[in-house]
C-alpha cells in the first residue's frame, strides 16, 4: 500500500492541476485523515472502476458499511469528507481499495475551514 500525499486548499489557492495525482496501487492506498479530506479520482480507462474506503466502526445508524463509489469510464469523482471516528484506523489513516487500477489516478485534498 502506498501512502498518498495530502494537498491543502488555502486562501492563496491551489492549482487544480497541481495535486499530485498518483496511480492507484493494486494493493490499495492509505492517507492521513483530518476529517477534512476528500479524494479526487480520475478514471482514464474504458471500464468502470469501484473505489472503496473501509469503514472501521458503525455509522450513526449502527451499520458498519464502507463508502463504495463507482467511477465510470472516462469520468471523475470527488469522494468525502470522511468522519474520523468512523473511517480512521488506529494510525489515523483511511484505507482505500479499488476494483481495478488501470489508468485510475487519485489525489487526496484537504479543505479545512
Amino acid at each position: 500500500m502506498a501512502e498518498l500525499t495530502v494537498k491543502k486548499v488555502t486562501l492563496a489557492g491551489l492549482d487544480p492541476n497541481d495535486p499530485p495525482y498518483s496511480s492507484c496501487s493494486e494493493d490499495g492506498d492509505t492517507v492521513i485523515n483530518s476529517g477534512y479530506i476528500f479524494l479526487h479520482v480520475k478514471n482514464e480507462h474504458t471500464e468502470d472502476w469501484v473505489v472503496t474506503v473501509n469503514s472501521i466502526t458503525p455509522c450513526n445508524q449502527g451499520y458498519d458499511h464502507d463508502a463504495v463509489v463507482s467511477v465510470p469510464a472516462g469520468e471523475e469523482r470527488m469522494i468525502g469528507p470522511f468522519e474520523r471516528g468512523r473511517f480512521n484506523d488506529a494510525s489515523g489513516k483511511l484505507t482505500i481499495t479499488y476494483s481495478g487500477v488501470t489508468n485510475l489516478k487519485i489525489a487526496a485534498i484537504e479543505v479545512k475551514p
